[in-house]
């Protein structure tokens, strides 16, 4: 029953980050383009805004579905865990509601529907609110989460955790240094998203390419360093990391005996190493980085002169090139939370007595099929319009359409070398995307 339900959680938790992941770094290169629109008032970045926008709001809606399935499980599942930190759990998860529910959702309609309707600073302003509630919702959250890490500003009363300093809980070494890594990893999965659709279109000759030449060079050359950031934050954090979960490490850190020892005083004798899975996951998330780098940077060396567009093979590796972030973020997602096991607190409150009492292995298992299908079926739906409306290129978006335009329908892909010239034709064996 605790490994459904660990499953359960495991798979929510994964699908929604997927979603996140791609929001976060969208609604960065976002703002860069609508800013850039705002103070020159070309049209190429109204287009681009509208475009990529459009790709934006497609994935935050859907996104928006497996976080409230998130916030079933913790009082179906888990009550365990909510009644004993729920004092201090729930302040900056009931923030993170009225940030991300609330303020985002609210600021994000103003600007779907703003466009026409406001003037371009005032719009831009819009998104600018949009992506600093968006980074804050991820703060907060990641604040709910650090605290699972490392405990820090409560006291034990009752036989429950009492938040007494919401300033050492808000500044918590664990939670700021996880939730700088997680913004720097979902901007370089934003760059591979906009590479990666950016990419097709210059290798299928889709006729816009001056569009997605644009956006190529806005995303590619900054890709490298936002994965050397990614990187220094991850190192920073694994410095934290092991001095307050030093198990997550297994002999790797000296003290990890010393603490087995003492959760064993403590609790009684356990395992207190994480599965082995954790550390091959940590190993899976380094390596897809590692592709990443060298990806990105020969593409850099090959945008000298346009060179980039005849490379046809290089554009596939820079479309294909698209899963290696969200490898690297579930496989860091799971070593830092697998890592943790068997605490659901650590050091407070093991995982086995964070599960909500009396509950049933036939309930359990309804739930996990119900929430997994649901999270399944939207992350099918979400990928399904987001090719889509990528496919059409940036004539077919519905997004800040002004009144009386009607969007152009791309023709599907493979009718393109049929109507195009013989150097298109000579493009369309390639994979398509």
């Amino acid at each position: 029953m605790l490994v459904l339900a660990r499953l359960q959680f495991a798979i929510t938790a994964i699908a929604h980050f997927l979603f996140v992941a791609l929001t976060l770094g969208l609604v960065t290169y976002l703002v860069v383009m609508q800013t850039r629109w705002a103070i020159t008032g070309k049209e190429t970045h109204r287009r681009q805004t509208r475009f990529w926008g459009q790709l934006y709001v497609i994935n935050y809606a859907l996104g928006i579905g497996t976080g409230i399935v998130m916030e079933f499980q913790f009082g179906l599942t888990w009550s365990g865990l909510t009644h004993f930190v729920g004092n201090v759990f729930g302040a900056p998860l009931a923030i993170e509601t009225l940030v991300a529910f609330f303020a985002e959702s609210t600021l994000l309609g103003l600007w779907i529907f703003g466009w026409n309707r406001m003037g371009r600073v005032m719009h831009t302003v819009m998104l600018w609110l949009v992506a600093l509630t968006a980074y804050s919702s991820v703060f907060f959250v990641l604040t709910a989460n650090g605290f699972l890490n490392h405990p820090v500003g409560y006291e034990m009363k009752d036989g429950e955790a009492r938040l007494t300093d919401f300033t050492a809980l808000l500044t918590n070494s664990n939670a700021i240094s996880a939730a700088l890594h997680i913004l720097a990893a979902a901007v370089v999965t934003g760059s591979f998203f906009i590479i990666a659709v950016s990419a097709w279109h210059l290798r299928k000759r889709t006729g816009h390419d001056e569009f997605f030449w644009s956006s190529m060079k806005l995303a590619l050359p900054l890709t490298p360093v936002f994965i050397l950031v990614t990187a220094s934050l991850g190192g920073l954090q694994i410095g934290h990391s092991v001095k307050q979960t030093p198990t997550k490490y297994g002999e790797r850190s000296d003290r990890a005996q010393d603490m087995v020892e003492t959760f064993t005083r403590k609790f009684g004798p356990d395992n207190y190493f994480p599965p082995g899975f954790s550390q091959t996951a940590e190993f899976v998330m380094i390596i897809p980085a590692l592709f990443m780098m060298l990806i990105a940077v020969v593409g850099v060396l090959f945008m000298i002169k346009r060179n980039l567009i005849r490379r046809k093979v290089l554009l596939w590796l820079l479309t294909a090139a698209l899963v290696l972030p969200y490898v690297s973020n579930i496989s860091g997602w799971i070593f830092r939370e697998v890592g943790r096991q068997p605490w659901a607190v650590y050091g407070l409150l093991k995982t086995e007595d964070a599960v909500t009492p009396g509950l049933g292995y036939g309930t359990v298992l309804t739930s996990l099929l119900v929430f997994g299908t649901l999270v399944v079926v939207l992350l099918v739906v979400d990928w399904a319009l987001l090719l889509r409306f990528a496919r059409r290129g940036p004539d077919g978006s519905h997004l800040g359409r002004t009144p009386g335009e009607t969007s152009v329908e791309a023709p599907d892909p493979p009718d393109i070398p049929q109507q195009a010239s013989a150097r298109s034709s000579a493009s369309s064996s390639a994979p398509t995307f």
